[in-house]
C-alpha cells in the first residue's frame, strides 16, 4: 500500500501541528486530540514502509506520555525526577512536528518540493534554500553512519572505555563533514539551474488527489475542534 501525498498537504499537516503543538493541551480531550493528530504521520510512516523511523517514534512518544500521565507529577521531588518531566515535557510537546516534518523529508523528493513551492509562488530563494535543508540531515545522518561503522572497526566506542576518544573521533569528523557537505549541496543547487532567472519547468505532475483532500479537511476540522474546546467552550 503506498499513498501519494502532493508536497503542499505535507506542508499544510507541518503547519497545523505546529499550530496545535504551540498551545497548551488543558484538557483529556485536548490531549486526544494532539495524540490523534501525532498518530496520522507516524501512521504515514509505517504505510511508506519506514518501519525503524516510525518504531522510534512511537517509543519515544510513549514512553515520554506514560511517564507524563502515570509516573510523574510537578509535585515530585529529585534531579533526576525534575530531569524526567523536562525531558518528557520536551518530548511531548515538540516531538509531533517533529515527527510530520521527518514524514515530510524523507518521503519528498527534491523536484516535488521545488515543483510545489512553485506553484505556491514561493520565493526562490526561500524555496532553494529550503530544499538544500531537506537534503542535508538526510546527508549528515549518512555520513554519521560511515563515520561511526569507521570507529567501530577501531575499536572506538563507549563500551571499549574510550568515551573521550569517541566523541573527538566523531564529532569532529563530523562538524567538518556538515561545512563540506552544505557546501556541496548548495553547488549543486546551483549546477542544477535553481538560482536561475528562467521560470523553472519540471516533469513532475503535482494534483490534489483524493487521499490530499481528505487529510486537508481531517487537520483542519481538527485545528478547528481543538481551538473551539480550548478558547470558546
Amino acid at each position: 500500500m503506498h499513498i501519494a501525498l502532493d508536497p503542499r498537504t505535507k506542508l499544510y499537516m507541518i503547519l497545523v501541528v505546529s499550530m496545535v503543538v504551540l498551545m497548551t493541551a488543558t484538557t483529556p480531550f485536548l490531549w486526544g486530540v494532539r495524540i490523534f493528530m501525532t498518530m496520522v504521520p507516524i501512521t504515514l510512516l509505517f504505510i511508506e514502509k519506514k518501519y525503524a523511523s516510525a518504531i522510534r517514534f512511537l517509543i519515544f512518544y510513549g514512553v515520554a506520555l506514560v511517564l507524563t500521565f502515570f509516573f510523574l507529577s510537578e509535585d515530585s521531588s529529585g534531579i533526576l525526577t525534575a530531569i524526567l518531566i523536562g525531558y518528557c515535557g520536551i518530548v511531548v510537546q515538540f516531538m509531533p512536528a517533529m515527527i510530520t516534518a521527518w514524514y515530510c523529508v524523507r518521503t519528498t523528493k527534491i523536484d516535488e518540493f521545488m515543483s510545489a513551492m512553485q506553484k505556491l509562488h514561493v520565493p526562490d530563494g526561500i524555496a532553494i534554500s529550503l530544499a538544500v535543508v531537506m537534503r542535508f540531515f538526510p546527508t549528515i545522518k549518512e555520513e554519521y553512519g560511515s563515520i561511526r561503522d569507521a570507529m567501530k572497526m577501531r575499536g572506538i566506542s563507549f563500551g571499549g572505555g574510550n568515551a573521550l576518544k569517541m566523541v573527538e573521533y566523531r564529532m569532529i569528523p563530523l562538524l567538518f563533514s556538515c561545512v563540506n557537505i552544505g557546501d556541496e549541496l548548495s553547488a549543486a543547487a546551483i549546477t542544477r539551474g535553481l538560482d536561475g532567472n528562467v521560470k523553472r519547468t519540471s516533469i513532475v505532475e503535482l494534483k490534489l488527489r483524493t487521499a490530499d483532500i481528505l487529510l486537508m479537511l481531517v487537520f483542519t476540522t481538527v485545528l478547528g475542534i481543538f481551538i473551539y474546546c480550548k478558547y470558546f467552550r
